[in-house]
């Protein structure tokens, strides 16, 4: 019994001795092979990864235009020839609008040139203090006009931010003037002069800066330019009044997001990652509120207080600060009303002059349901032209061959490209009213080329 016990237990040596001295040469090529190809799955994995993040697969493509047939719209064709050719950007990670977004936040642009210009203060009614850089042109305009690009850069930004210094350089050099809004608040070193700052659709610092250029410059003609939340502003600026038209040629907007409160409530939501960009935002702004925390605080009149202020530390979206803060500077009882009055939703209908809207179809900052605002005016308003690119970003819009961008880009060309067109067409109409563009009739339906 014993015996029996003994061979039992020993028996599992037999086959280990047998597996060690026959099958180790039966499997043992097969198992390299088989590493082999879990490396190769895993290259083809991590590959598949990077095509689907870069968005490689992606082809180059000229931009949508949406527009209604009009005069001035077959001129812009013929003249601008970006509307119909590609926008090429560069190949192994231009297609992403999450790096073309990333590198305009952090890098802004390439060879970022020195500008060399004058810094105005101007009162306003409330005892804040406006400033506005300004920009003499390099040299004449194509037409010989004296023209001025009115600039309203994007959330926090100043004339000091890279992309604002790349374009304007280029516009100083195609002959414009270029006068650039500092936000309340943003500048650094320029403190606040009463208790509030810039918020989403306030308009009247850069009505004071366009009011200024008026009275400087009797008789330059104007071209409107906002840049993300800069776009809201300028359009709304231009739908307030009728009178802020005057001596307008025409208006550009880039990456806004038309909505107030639809943007707001799509930055709540994870998908292209819009929550992270919403924490970021609002961390960058609440590094600027906080760095003007004592003329806040110390000023008279002042809405902000110890409580606001507490909520404003614990706040990890923009909606959070915009409830804590930014409303409270013109006394909004609520967000809604806050979003709902600064939208300049309720102010693009009047504008008359031509307007350029540019968004981007990548843009992880603004939600595609949103594009249907810009693609519905464009369809119903002869004045309005929606151009979508394929790619570009939020604000980015590098073009370059390979890896490295160009240091301007398409959205510099753009803009210029077509303010010089519209320079061309105001200038060779007979009779016309310069800087006051009539309403266009249109000559068909909504066409998208």
């Amino acid at each position: 019994m014993y015996f029996h016990q003994s061979q039992t237990r020993s028996s599992p040596a037999a086959p280990m001795s047998a597996l060690e001295d026959g099958d180790v040469g039966t499997f043992g090529p097969e198992l390299p092979a088989m590493f082999d190809g879990v490396k190769l799955a895993a290259v083809a994995t991590a590959l598949y990864v990077i095509v689907r993040c870069l968005n490689l697969n992606s082809t180059a493509a000229p931009p949508e235009v949406v527009h209604q047939v009009t005069a001035l719209s077959r001129y812009l064709f013929k003249s601008c020839p970006m509307l119909t050719k590609e926008y090429v950007p560069p190949l192994l990670w231009g297609k992403s609008g999450h790096i073309q977004t990333a590198l305009y936040g952090k890098m802004g642009r390439v060879n970022t040139p020195t500008l060399h210009g004058f810094r105005k203060f101007l009162a306003m009614p409330d005892g804040a203090t406006a400033t506005f850089d300004l920009f003499e042109a390099l040299g004449d305009h194509s037409t010989g006009d004296d023209v001025t690009m009115v600039i309203c850069p994007g959330i926090g930004n100043h004339s000091e931010q890279n992309y604002i210094r790349t374009f304007v350089d280029y516009c100083q050099r195609q002959g414009y003037r270029c006068a650039v809004l500092n936000h309340l608040g943003a500048p650094p070193n320029v403190e606040l002069t009463s208790p509030r700052m810039f918020t989403y659709g306030c308009t009247w610092e850069y009505a004071a800066m366009v009011g200024h250029i008026k009275q400087a410059y009797p008789h330059t003609l104007l071209v409107v330019v906002g840049f993300s939340l800069g776009g809201n502003i300028a359009c709304k600026f231009l739908g307030e009044n009728p009178s802020n038209q005057d001596r307008v040629l025409c208006c550009v907007t880039v990456c806004q997001g038309y909505s107030a409160l639809r943007v707001q409530e799509t930055f709540l939501q994870w998908d292209q990652c819009r929550r992270l960009y919403n924490f970021v935002l609002a961390d960058r702004m609440k590094k600027l509120i906080l760095s003007h925390r004592s003329s806040l605080l110390g000023l008279n009149s002042s809405n902000i207080g110890d409580v606001e202020l507490s909520k404003l530390y614990a706040a990890t979206s923009l909606m959070q600060i915009d409830d804590s803060i930014m409303r409270k500077f013109h006394g909004y009882s609520s967000l809604k009303e806050y979003y709902e009055k600064e939208s300049c939703l309720n102010y693009i209908h009047k504008v008359s002059v031509p307007l350029f809207l540019v968004n981007s179809s990548d843009d992880p900052l603004i939600h595609p349901s949103l594009l249907e605002i810009p693609r519905t005016l464009a369809e119903k308003m002869p004045n309005v032209m929606f151009v979508l690119t394929q790619h570009g970003g939020h604000l980015g819009f590098f073009e370059g061959a390979m890896l490295l961008p160009q240091p301007l880009t398409w959205m510099d060309k753009a803009i210029v490209e077509y303010a010089d067109a519209l320079c061309r067409w105001e200038k060779s109409r007979p009779g016309a009213c310069r800087g006051r563009s009539a309403r266009l009739p249109p000559e068909g339906g909504g066409e998208r080329p």
